[in-house]
């Protein structure tokens, strides 16, 4: 039963994911991304994890979502243009650049996992928060940084591309 919710889970992540980056109307991204970080809840907490699925929920579902569908009607947002020439080539080369981006990270993560399986050694033994704290500020300081870097890029890219021109 748990690889097929896991399936699942994992399948609807990835659709609405895409979903969430396709779509031209920003509420439906923001909606889309609400439903991939459900399906990221369901997946921690197939994982053991209810303290991460939990704060998937809270946190990014709840308040960093709220968050954004007020700025985005705040702004008045109708729907995103498209920007560039629109070239066959540039499109081709993108996807191309976006994919091998994307493979970097997997490559690294199947290269440098540890063969227990468990993404933090000792997280399942306990239920408390200790041992995500404690990896998340030593073994993984770097790329918690590295993503806290990626967040903030994130946003003013959205602050510079949501910016009226003056009149």
């Amino acid at each position: 039963m748990v690889p097929i919710v896991f399936v699942i889970a994992a399948v609807v992540a990835v659709v609405f994911a895409i979903i969430t980056v396709a779509h031209s109307s920003p509420v439906i991204n923001v909606l889309s991304l609400v439903v991939v970080f459900f399906a990221m809840a369901a997946i921690f907490a197939l994982l053991g994890m209810d303290f991460l699925a939990a704060v998937q929920i809270i946190v990014y579902a709840g308040a960093i979502m709220v968050l954004f569908l007020f700025v985005i009607m705040l702004l008045n947002i109708r729907s995103v243009e498209r920007l560039g020439s629109g070239r066959r080539v540039q499109a081709l080369l993108g996807t191309v650049v976006a994919v091998g981006v994307g493979a970097v990270p997997l490559i690294a993560i199947s290269l440098l996992t540890p063969a227990t399986g468990a993404v933090y050694p000792g997280a399942l033994e306990t239920g408390t928060v200790v041992p995500i704290g404690r990896a998340l500020l030593t073994t993984h300081l770097f790329a918690f940084e590295f993503i806290t870097l990626l967040l903030v890029a994130a946003i003013v890219g959205a602050v510079y591309l949501a910016r009226r021109e003056p009149r």
